[in-house]
């Protein structure tokens, strides 16, 4: 009996030890995650606000705005106390945002584009970021880590694609708020330029007609909130096609990661001749949104449910935005100049342009 109770003692100890761990670990994340929880909210009651939402300003774009606001203000101040629950916020709250992303789309929305759709999605989303980090990296000598993420921005889903790129890419803070600040400089450009360029439809832009244009709009903009008003200010016709196609464009970021996580790791095995596989850098949580899609497209979530969980995902990626606002200091925005802005726009004219260009090929092609 007396051994029994001795082995029993470490183990009793040690898990007491790993208790007392546990709530010490999250006494210091409180601090963080309140200040970023508080100013998600904040930014969620902004984007409510009527002149914001049709202007494009989402909850996303709201939070990182006030991010930067009080992290270069008061934040200083208990950066201290604070920095390990905006840490906890920027990194792991991320990817849990970006996995519960794909309650927002369904294996049904690639069936209502069609392969000509799918099609266009793919060789837009390729095109442009090959551009971006080709131009990005040569022409205007930028770092890697930004051209990837202003290419990965413009290509897929704006800001939100940005957030997700930064942990494959395994970039700083400044370089992933240089980032979601130029594609949302373009991609709210593109808001007041679409609804103008669709009279020129039948002028060879691309081809004619309402489903066209929402096919070419979806296609081309940055962010889903963009694409909306966008699209809304030509017909609702527009509007649905556009958005159907902007969530097949989204759905795309999961195999977009993957790829791209293969790319730098081949590249860095080259680099230092080592012969490894490099499997760690492999993003679990673009595996997770997959299955996460693949699960929401099997209807098993009532609608009330399924609300509640998109807006704790909106939560949790505005907590991931205004985390990276904390930690983003302006001295670094204004060191970067101009060449990020010159890069964004240069892949904006590419999305006009080039992506009209497919959208005509692909719908001759495939109509």
């Amino acid at each position: 009996m007396n051994e029994v109770a001795l082995s029993e003692r470490p183990t009793a100890a040690h898990s007491s030890y790993w208790r007392r761990l546990d709530h010490k670990r999250l006494v210091r994340l409180l601090p963080g995650l309140g200040l970023s929880v508080l100013l998600a909210l904040t930014a969620m009651q902004l984007g409510t606000i009527g002149w914001l939402a049709s202007h494009g300003i989402s909850a996303l774009t709201a939070a990182i705005a006030l991010g930067i606001l009080v992290g270069n203000t008061l934040y200083p101040r208990v950066a201290a106390t604070a920095g390990v629950g905006v840490a906890f916020s920027k990194q792991t709250l991320l990817r849990a945002g970006v996995v519960l992303y794909g309650l927002r789309l369904t294996l049904h929305d690639v069936g209502q584009v069609g392969a000509a759709g799918v099609l266009i999605d793919a060789l837009v989303v390729t095109s442009t970021f090959v551009l971006a980090v080709t131009l990005g990296t040569r022409l205007f000598r930028l770092d890697r880590e930004t051209s990837m993420l202003i290419g990965a921005g413009s290509a897929i889903c704006g800001a939100a694609a940005v957030m997700a790129t930064e942990p494959v890419v395994r970039a700083k803070a400044d370089h992933v708020t240089i980032a979601i600040s130029t594609v949302v400089v373009f991609g709210t450009a593109a808001m007041f330029l679409y609804p103008a360029l669709y009279p020129l439809m039948p002028h060879g832009l691309t081809a004619a007609g309402a489903r066209a244009f929402g096919v070419y709009t979806g296609s081309t903009i940055h962010e889903v909130a963009q694409v909306f008003a966008a699209a809304r200010s030509v017909s609702e016709a527009v509007a649905n096609t556009a958005v159907i196609t902007k969530m097949v464009r989204v759905m795309m970021l999961a195999p977009f990661l993957m790829g791209l996580s293969a790319w730098i790791a081949r590249g860095a095995e080259h680099r230092s001749g080592a012969n490894r596989a490099h499997k760690s850098s492999i993003p679990w949580f673009a595996v997770a949104f997959v299955g996460v899609v693949i699960f929401n497209s099997l209807g098993l979530l009532s609608p009330r449910l399924l609300s509640a969980a998109t807006t704790l995902d909106t939560v949790l990626l505005a907590m991931a935005m205004a985390a990276l606002g904390l930690t983003t200091h302006l001295s670094a925005l204004r060191a970067a100049g101009p060449k990020p802005l010159w890069l964004g726009a240069v892949l904006f004219v590419w999305l006009i342009v080039g992506g009209g260009a497919i959208n005509a090929l692909v719908s001759a092609w495939l109509p």
